[in-house]
């Protein structure tokens, strides 16, 4: 009975230990970019494999790029070096978010459809406790319906009949009252002598 047990906890804790590579099918290579003055050529980052009905995602390679002190902000996204264009939209990041002492986390923005939306970089300082697990990461984001407004009920009329317009009130129905305070003050103000 306990081998049976033990068995099944072993199956378990293979299966969610992690996902095998077989499950990954799509692969891209993230790209980066420093903007300075002098366009320098977008260059390989990291390649990342993932799956888009899963949003499982490994990161397969990364190679921390060597920026010069004073490119500050370096662009990311996903690169085709045959055509010299960005495939994806492309977001900004500081140059720091490489540094020794951040764990840089790509997130892969993916449509209804699985095609690449765009990548961006977000890091965070490495706290000194931490002694694993402060590598690079990656997250898949799929994006879904937006929020639909909540309308109004709909005004029911009587069935054959249009809304008819509301009439406007003449003057003496709009001021009746101001000829009645009006009435009332010279009726109880007494008269010269």
């Amino acid at each position: 009975m306990k081998f049976l047990a033990l068995f099944a906890a072993l199956l378990c804790a293979r299966d969610v230990a992690s996902t095998p590579s077989s499950d990954l099918i799509d692969a891209i290579t993230i790209h980066m970019q420093p903007l300075t003055i002098s366009s320098a050529p977008a260059s390989p980052l990291a390649e990342i494999k993932y799956n888009p009905s899963t949003l499982a995602a490994e990161l397969v390679a990364f190679e921390a790029p060597e920026i010069s002190p004073e490119d500050k902000l370096v662009r990311i996204g996903v690169y085709d070096p045959a055509t010299s264009t960005w495939k994806s939209s492309t977001s900004v990041t500081s140059a720091e978010s490489f540094s020794k002492g951040y764990s840089p986390t790509f997130v892969v923005s993916l449509d209804a459809q699985g095609g690449i939306l765009g990548v961006t970089c977000k890091s965070g300082k490495i706290d000194a406790g931490q002694t694993r697990d402060f590598g690079p990461r990656v997250k898949v984001l799929k994006s879904g319906k937006g929020k639909l407004p909540e309308l109004n009920r709909p005004i029911v009329l009587k069935e054959g009949k249009l809304e008819e317009p509301v009439p406007e009130k003449t003057l003496l129905q709009k001021y009746w009252w101001v000829a009645l305070g009006v009435v009332m003050i010279l009726m109880t103000t007494g008269g010269g002598e």
